[in-house]
């Protein structure tokens, strides 16, 4: 398997820089950053006034807020993770088997830290 290119590098590192960009910007629509975690942030409880339904349906947008509000701190840590790692020199390396990951699978997935055989086997899918 070929070593990434520091070209290849670049690239994927762009593409990092746009996503956590774009997530930041995303999360910043509907939470508050949190001062004390880094890459955690808060959903703001939404008002849309005292009566009931007004106050269910602020329960129900609440939680809707909440699930979107982790999905997206998940995958703006795995996008530092790969920033990380392309600044210290990991990146692009199986994290379990220290082989390399293929060109093919960072360029599809830039935050991949694994092989698609090591992910496999961690599923148990072999």
């Amino acid at each position: 398997m070929k070593h990434l290119t520091p070209e290849t590098i670049e690239a994927i590192k762009s593409k990092l820089l746009e996503e956590k960009e774009r997530l930041e910007h995303d999360l910043g629509g509907f939470t508050s950053k949190d001062g004390v975690v880094a890459d955690n942030y808060k959903s703001k409880f939404p008002d849309f006034g005292d009566d009931e339904d007004e106050n269910a349906l602020e329960v129900a947008d609440y939680s809707d807020r909440l699930s979107m509000e982790h999905v997206l701190e998940k995958q703006l840590r795995d996008v530092n993770i790969a920033l990380e790692r392309i600044a210290d020199g990991t990146y692009g390396i199986d994290k379990y088997t220290g082989e390399p990951i293929d060109e093919k699978r960072l360029l599809a997935r830039p935050t991949s830290s694994t092989n698609v055989e090591t992910k496999k086997k961690l599923k148990g899918e072999v």
